[in-house]
């Protein structure tokens, strides 16, 4: 152990290779994608949740299932439309006329990873049901409150491009997700292994659990201990702050975003088998946490400036700490 503003820092030694593991694991399955698969751990271990904005067929449920087939964990699946319940997801209490007594039936997000297909088909009731599970790790029925597995993520899909029947996620809905990537379609080599692996049969099916879900419980408690020197805490709040002031950005990031990027930053060094964050950390995971947390204004958006090219402004005119 060593000392750094007054931080112990945390033995990693075990962690990284069970991290460099799974994201091995997972770009067996999806080619030619590394940044892609590495974000999606990322989100894991930062104990956040990922939403996965894509065209079909470039992958989004392929990488939501290869994590979760690499982490000997539960697993459950949620196919959102319109007719989808709030209970559905949540779960119910039923009367028993068996025992004479009302029983807890748990829904889908009683599981270390829920995915949720196309979560942008479903009403605004059921999608609000998520808001509790998401941010508190909980479910109250009936006044009864659970607790959830852990780890806990939730990975939602949702399809761009075909608009008509559904419901967008609110930014309140959009502010819980730690993480917003696009997967894009494959390098033209990528696609022809994809032809050549997955023209034979389900790779899925040949995949091995890397660790277990307590494995990467513990992984994340030693994460929460990565080294944070106060010039990056205030590096990232001033990132924050400045999109909060940027002339294109109507709404700009909440210290709630301030808080996702710091602990998506201390999951990135140890990945890269460090026990400190540097200021790169922060500068390669802003964009895919703080832009879609932002609302640009109408007359940004008529231009066809996009979050992502603020978040690139805004890195590029805040210094970063040198010491």
């Amino acid at each position: 152990m060593s000392i750094t503003d007054g931080q112990t820092r945390p033995d990693i030694s075990t962690v990284t290779p069970m991290l460099t593991a799974i994201e091995d694991n997972v770009t067996r399955v999806i080619s030619g994608k590394p940044a892609v698969v590495r974000l999606a751990i990322i989100t894991l271990l930062a104990e956040g949740h990922l939403l996965v904005e894509d065209v079909p067929g470039v992958g989004k449920t392929l990488l939501a299932r290869a994590l979760a087939r690499s982490i000997d964990c539960t697993v459950s699946r949620v196919q959102f439309t319109p007719d989808l319940l709030p209970s559905d997801v949540t779960g119910i209490t039923v009367y028993s006329p068996d025992t004479g007594r009302f029983t807890f039936r748990p829904g889908a997000v009683f599981a270390n990873i829920v995915l949720g297909d196309e979560i942008n088909r479903a009403g605004p009731k059921t999608q609000s049901s998520l808001l509790e599970c998401m941010e508190e790790r909980t479910v109250t029925i009936d006044g009864a409150t659970h607790e959830l597995a852990r780890p806990f993520m939730v990975i939602a899909t949702q399809n761009p491009i075909e608009l008509e029947g559904t419901y967008p996620l609110p930014e309140a809905q959009r502010d819980r997700f730690l993480m917003r990537i696009e997967i894009g379609y494959p390098h033209q080599d990528d696609e022809l292994e994809i032809l050549r692996t997955h023209g034979r049969g389900n790779p899925l099916d040949e995949l091995v659990p890397a660790c277990d879900a307590a494995t990467v419980a513990n992984a994340i408690d030693r994460i929460r201990e990565v080294a944070v020197t106060e010039a990056l805490e205030r590096y990232v709040i001033a990132l924050c702050r400045a999109t909060r002031a940027h002339p294109e950005v109507e709404l700009g990031a909440s210290p709630r975003a301030s808080l996702a990027l710091l602990r998506a930053a201390r999951a990135e060094a140890a990945i890269n088998g460090r026990d400190y964050v540097v200021p790169d950390d922060v500068k390669r995971l802003a964009p895919h946490v703080l832009a879609h947390r932002l609302i640009l204004s109408p007359d940004s958006e008529l231009a066809g400036h996009t979050a992502v090219a603020v978040i690139e402004d805004v890195v590029d005119g805040v210094p970063a700490p040198t010491d």
